[in-house]
Order: C-alpha cells, then sequence, then structure tokens
C-alpha cells in the first residue's frame, strides 16, 4: 500500500524452475510499491500449491517446468482458482505455445526480454481482466491467424508429424539454418532444434541429409 494510494498491493505468485530468474523476478517485482509477492514456485505442482495457501490475485508463470509443466499448471489453476490471473512469462514464443497457453486459460503473454515495468502492467493489467501480449508475441499471433485463413484444411502428414513440424522440416530441405528458420518463425534458436530433434525421431533420421531425403520422398520439399 502507498501514501497516495489507499488500494492493496496486487499479491502474486511467481513460478519458474531456475532459482535465479525466480528470486531475481521476486525481488524486482517486490520492490514495486503496488505489487507484494507473496509465494515462488519451482515447479507446476509448488505453483498449485502456493496458489490454493495465499490465495494471490495473479501468479507469473513460466511454461517449461519439471513436474507439472506450465501449460498444464494453467488448465488446474484455471479450473480451480479461475479468479487468478495468469501471466506467462517464458522463452517461448511460437505460435504452439502461445496458442496452447492461451486456450489452457492465460491471460497474458511476456518472454523473457520483457522489461519490469511491462511485466509489471501486464499483471496489473490481467487482474483487471485485459490481456497483454509483447511484440513477439503479437506477431506470432497475427501470424498464426493468417496462417489459419490461409489454409482451412490442411493435409494429413505422415509419421505423426505436426503441421510446425512439417513447415520447418519443409525449410530444413530449402537449406535453412537453424537461426534463419527461428528468424522466420519469430521463435528462439532453442525452440527449433526442439523441433528438429522431435522430427528426426519421427521420420528415423540421423541428421539432416536424411531429413531432407524424407522431405523430399514426402512431398514435404
Amino acid at each position: 500500500m502507498t501514501g497516495t494510494d489507499l488500494s492493496p498491493a496486487l499479491r502474486i505468485v511467481v513460478a519458474d524452475d531456475q532459482a535465479t530468474v525466480r528470486e531475481g523476478l521476486s525481488v524486482m517485482l517486490g520492490l514495486l510499491p503496488d505489487i507484494e509477492v507473496v509465494g515462488a514456485a519451482a515447479n507446476g505442482q509448488q505453483a498449485l500449491d502456493r496458489v490454493a495457501e495465499t490465495s494471490p490475485d495473479a501468479i507469473l508463470l513460466d511454461l517449461h517446468m519439471p513436474v507439472l509443466d506450465g501449460i498444464e499448471t494453467t488448465r488446474r489453476l484455471t479450473a480451480l482458482h479461475p479468479e487468478v490471473a495468469i501471466v506467462v512469462l517464458t522463452t517461448y514464443a511460437d505460435d504452439s505455445s502461445v496458442i496452447t497457453a492461451l486456450q489452457a486459460g492465460a491471460r497474458s503473454y511476456l518472454t523473457k526480454d520483457a522489461e519490469r515495468a511491462d511485466i509489471a502492467q501486464a499483471l496489473r493489467s490481467a487482474v483487471s481482466g485485459l490481456s497483454v501480449f509483447d511484440p513477439a508475441v503479437h506477431a506470432t499471433l497475427v501470424a498464426a491467424t493468417a496462417g489459419q485463413q490461409a489454409k482451412p484444411a490442411e493435409r494429413k502428414l505422415p509419421d505423426g508429424l505436426t503441421q510446425r513440424e512439417a513447415e520447418i522440416l519443409s525449410m530444413i530441405a530449402q537449406g535453412m539454418t537453424n537461426p534463419g528458420i527461428a528468424a522466420e518463425l519469430y521463435v528462439s534458436a532453442h525452440t527449433v532444434k526442439s523441433h528438429i530433434n522431435r522430427i528426426f525421431a519421427k521420420t528415423g533420421s540421423a541428421d539432416r541429409g536424411a531429413a531432407i531425403r524424407y522431405a523430399r520422398d514426402h512431398d514435404l520439399a
């Protein structure tokens, strides 16, 4: 509570599996006069426990956590504590992560390069019922929406490949590098690498050359 504002401080929980990130966010946000960090969690189950214990106004939640990932945590929080605003703060801004998180019940979505003021504003807005997305996430949503409008009926893909994996496989076949793919899709290089590992596993490819042959054999190049 501030000297000029009689409204109570915004009570939040911070959930991130990286201790330095979790502690840094807790200290950084706790220094703001209108925010009180009432709990911290290192995994999804702890996040559920902290919310049940402290009844916060909002939770700042990473997506990739052990025990229970951020998406499933979001679903459970939405079902059990619909009054708690969920703000995702994560490294990943690919369309599958963004859309799945929003469908699960997240109100706002930021990437970890967001400034403290932006994070604080996203928390305040989420509690007020508004959604906030940083520029990278907004671009992802626009691109995903445009893609859905352009391709209402998507072809069935072989070996359980997702549409995103097929898209990345096609880019590999075109000779694009991981950084090039990441820039084209507005995602991190780590996300691209994760997709490629799954592509290799599903297609039985030992390397990029094998993946390119697979793409050509299955008309995905």
